[in-house]
């Protein structure tokens, strides 16, 4: 559970398939003994990933700030960048893509890479916070093609 953090980006793939993503801020909230009142602690920020017809109902309906309700697979990894261009592997290990020896560089340098922890959602669902406001629900059909094969009324 959280707010948009962002507005849904949504494109096609080369091979039709329909992405959205955005961003969800998710703030802890505890309770304050001293001021009597609950209080915000931290903000995590998760990318959450939307593929066919979800990422589509996903563009059409989530606005910047609302609330939401995510459900789905987390994944959760180590990043690595030197110089404008990503290392191999999750940044475990040795290798070309490791950090420089003790000594080396120490001032944090262009040779030292930079690294991050991302934290990604593969939606299953995503839906408004409806103990946050209301919502109205649209049904949305899929449209079928039609065949275009000859019965016996349209065949000579």
């Amino acid at each position: 559970m959280g707010n948009a953090a962002t507005r849904p980006d949504f494109w096609e793939t080369a091979a039709g398939v329909a992405v959205a993503r955005f961003r969800l801020a998710a703030t802890v909230r505890r309770w304050d003994r001293g001021r009597d009142a609950w209080a915000d602690a931290y903000t995590s920020f998760y990318t959450v990933w939307t593929w066919r017809s979800l990422a589509a109902n996903v563009a059409g309906s989530v606005s910047l700030g609302e609330p939401l309700v995510v459900h789905g697979t987390l994944r959760v990894r180590e990043r690595e960048w030197e110089r404008d261009r990503p290392l191999q592997g999750d940044g475990e290990g040795g290798g070309a893509g490791a950090p420089p020896a003790p000594g080396g560089d120490p001032g944090g340098g262009a040779h030292q890479p930079r690294r991050w922890v991302t934290a990604e959602i593969d939606a299953l669902a995503v839906g408004h916070d409806l103990a946050r406001g209301t919502s109205a629900f649209r049904r949305v059909s899929q449209a079928k093609p039609l065949l275009n094969t000859p019965t016996r009324a349209t065949s000579p």
